[in-house]
């Protein structure tokens, strides 16, 4: 196999991104967060109520218990190609915690990448030596607030920050906006995110010397020139309800709404205006000590063959179980979060921890 296939493919799966285009635009940031929220199938908009409404709703940061509360993800995705890191912390800024603050960081990316463009030298001779390495990821920032606007009813926002890096060719900022809503009333919960209200906007910059420039001719790709993507803004309607069983359990089943506008999706209900994405989940919890979690998503109409008319509707199944040890919580999801990979599942693992406030002994 040629050394050149590398960054070859890299690049090339890059270009669809790096023209001014809006469908897929900062994809990464659609992965979601939280192993919890991953073995519901991400339906977790209405009820979140932890660290994780930064990125989920951050009207839900209103709700944390926790005079500090901080939580770190990682999975590795494509047979541990990619690597996708999460972490955040919030924190309520007054007693009644009718504000809180949030900061979130998630990274995907993909590390030690051969470059193989100066492996042949101008007069056609081969030097290994000449191969580096380089790192191709993707950044987000979210700077959240929220409030409780009246009994029962949160607002919030983020402000998100994108950062994308391939090597030294090329590199983009971004920005965008996120606003949610949460309503709650007696056993139900009912939630608003709409996320790039504003749309986001990724200026795109290259880098590239005369000799790249030849291999990039030679080998039949693009010279890329700078550019601006745009993320257009993604609405999530959602619905929860929740109630005791006895004395020992507790039920929660969440089902979410998730309309774009960026051209036609193949999801649940597509057109080439709107499409609208549902997906669902539930948490089963003992004594708020261990939670058993499922969840259904990505319907879409599969071929049975190449070049055949006829689908069928496939669905996405996600399992996870949570486990609370005083201030500490560990979930675990096993669900399909690089749905394109081989290796179809993966395992996923978040830790929280819920930090003491001391002058109160709480």
């Amino acid at each position: 196999m040629s050394k050149r296939l590398p960054i070859f493919i890299l690049l090339l799966l890059s270009t669809h991104l790096l023209f001014s285009q809006a469908k897929y635009s900062n994809e990464f940031l659609t992965i979601g967060v939280g192993a919890r929220a991953q073995a519901m199938a991400n339906s977790v908009v209405a009820n979140v109520n932890d660290v994780t409404a930064g990125y989920w709703n951050p009207a839900g940061l209103v709700e944390i218990e926790a005079p500090f509360q901080v939580m770190a993800m990682h999975s590795e995705l494509f047979a541990g190609i990619a690597k996708y890191d999460y972490l955040a912390f919030a924190k309520p800024l007054n007693r009644q915690k009718k504000s809180a603050i949030g900061v979130s960081l998630i990274r995907l990316g993909i590390d030690n990448i051969p470059n193989t463009l100066n492996l042949v030298g101008p007069d056609g001779s081969i030097n290994y030596d000449n191969i580096t390495e380089f790192s191709a990821a993707d950044y987000g920032l979210f700077l959240s607030y929220a409030q409780e606007y009246r009994p029962g009813l949160n607002v919030g926002g983020s402000v998100k920050i994108i950062r994308r890096v391939i090597g030294t060719f090329g590199s983009a900022w971004g920005f965008g906006l996120d606003l949610g809503l949460k309503y709650k009333r007696k056993n139900w919960k009912f939630a608003l995110m709409a996320r790039d209200i504003t749309s986001t906007f990724n200026a795109w910059s290259f880098n590239s010397t005369e000799q790249q420039r030849a291999v990039f001719i030679q080998t039949g790709n693009d010279i890329l020139e700078s550019s601006v993507e745009i993320t257009r803004p993604r609405i999530i309607l959602s619905a929860a309800w929740e109630k005791p069983i006895g004395e020992k359990f507790n039920l929660l089943i969440e089902t979410d709404f998730d309309f774009t506008t960026d051209g036609q999706r193949n999801v649940l209900i597509s057109s080439k205006s709107i499409n609208i994405d549902p997906h669902a989940g539930f948490e089963l919890g003992y004594k708020k000590f261990i939670f058993l979690r499922g969840g259904i998503m990505n319907f879409q109409q599969i071929k049975f063959n190449a070049g055949d008319d006829k689908t069928y509707l496939s669905a996405q199944p996600n399992f996870g179980l949570g486990i609370k040890f005083g201030n500490l919580t560990i979930d675990y999801a096993y669900t399909n979060i690089g749905n394109v990979s081989e290796v179809l599942y993966s395992n996923i693992f978040s830790l929280k921890l819920d930090f003491k406030d001391n002058k109160s002994g709480e």
